[in-house]
C-alpha cells in the first residue's frame, strides 16, 4: 500500500500533467522536428511539473507529521495542534521551490536522514537527485525569465525529452520518498503508517 499522496500523484497529479504533455502533442505532432511553437509549452509543462511535485512533497509531509500526531500517546486536541503547526512553522515547501536542499530540511525536521536514506533505497535516486535540480534551474530561469546558458547547462532552450526524463525522475523520487518514510514511520512508531 502507498501513502494517500502517493496515491494522488499518480491518479490527479500526473493526469493534470498528462494534459500538458497532450497540448504539446496537439501544437507540435509527435514527429521527429524542431518545434518553435512548443517551446512555452515546454515551458509550462516545466512550471506545472515542479509546481505539482511540491504539491506531492508538501503532502506526504502533512501525512507524515499527522501520523507522527496521531500514532503518538494521545494528546489533548490544542497540544495536537500546537505540534502540527510547530511542524509546518517555517516549512520550505510552503513557499520554495521542491529542490533537494528544501525537501531534505522539512523531512528531516520529524528525523529522518532523508536524502541519506533515498540514495541507500535505489541507486537511481542519485541520478534522479540531479534531474530534480536540473527541473528546478530551469524553473527558476523560467519563472524569471533569465536564461543563462551557464546556468543551464550551455543551453537556452529546453526540449520535451527532457521535461519528460524530469517527470519520470519526479515518478521514481516519489515512490523513493513515499517508500523511506513508510520505512521511517514503521521503525518509529512499530506499525506501517499506511
Amino acid at each position: 500500500m502507498s501513502s494517500a499522496s502517493l496515491q494522488n500523484w499518480f491518479a490527479i497529479r500526473t493526469a493534470d500533467l498528462d494534459q500538458i504533455r497532450n497540448a504539446h502533442a496537439t501544437v507540435g505532432g509527435t514527429s521527429r522536428g524542431r518545434r518553435y511553437a512548443t517551446q512555452q509549452i515546454n515551458h509550462a509543462y516545466v512550471m506545472l511539473l515542479s509546481g505539482q511535485f511540491q504539491g506531492f512533497c508538501r503532502d506526504l509531509h502533512s501525512e507524515c507529521v499527522d501520523h507522527l500526531l496521531n500514532a503518538a500517546a494521545p494528546l489533548a486536541p490544542t497540544l495536537q495542534i500546537v505540534i502540527r503547526a510547530e511542524f509546518r512553522r517555517d516549512r520550505k515547501l510552503d513557499r520554495g521551490n521542491p529542490s533537494a536542499d528544501n525537501i531534505g530540511s522539512d523531512f528531516g525536521r520529524l528525523g529522518v536522514a532523508f536524502w541519506d536514506d533515498v540514495r541507500a533505497l535505489d541507486k537511481r535516486n542519485k541520478r534522479r537527485q540531479k534531474h530534480l535540480e536540473r527541473m528546478n534551474e530551469w524553473r527558476n530561469a523560467i519563472a524569471h525569465q533569465d536564461f543563462n546558458p551557464a546556468k543551464l547547462g550551455g543551453k537556452t532552450t529546453v526540449r520535451l525529452a527532457e521535461v519528460k526524463r524530469w517527470h519520470a525522475a519526479c515518478d521514481g523520487l516519489a515512490r523513493a520518498f513515499d517508500e523511506v518514510m513508510r520505512v521511517y514511520l514503521s521503525t518509529v512508531f512499530g506499525a506501517s503508517p499506511w
